[in-house]
């Protein structure tokens, strides 16, 4: 690895800001979890257990290709994306990218309106 890389540990801009991208903080599951438990009176464990319950059930449905609605949050659904050719833009050599599916996510009209309004 190369010294001053993101990757690198010893950054001084990584150490300083490891959950920021862009001016943004993430937000984890424990931050979640931890939001849940204070609103709703109950332990850390067992709102990060609800948490990851409700992850675990849209992967279930995500795997066997069901789709997941959640109201006023949105929609999850398996999409199946189609065997194509592309190109290495290194070599221009064309290369087969298989068939894949992929998870894709369409947020509720009330995500919508508390993003923009």
């Amino acid at each position: 690895m190369l010294a001053g890389t993101p990757d690198d540990k010893r950054d001084p801009v990584r150490r300083e800001f490891p959950r920021h991208h862009e001016g943004k903080t993430m937000t984890t599951t424990n931050e979640i979890a931890e939001k849940i438990a204070t609103e709703h009176g109950l332990t850390k464990v067992q709102s990060k257990a609800v948490v990851e319950a409700v992850f675990a059930a849209v992967t279930a449905a995500a795997t066997s290709g069901a789709e997941t609605s959640i109201p006023g949050f949105g929609k999850f659904k398996v999409k199946d994306t189609p065997e194509r050719e592309a190109r290495n833009p290194a070599t221009g050599a064309t290369i087969k990218v298989p068939a894949a599916k992929k998870l894709s996510f369409a947020p509720a009209k009330a995500l919508k309106d508390a993003l923009n309004g």
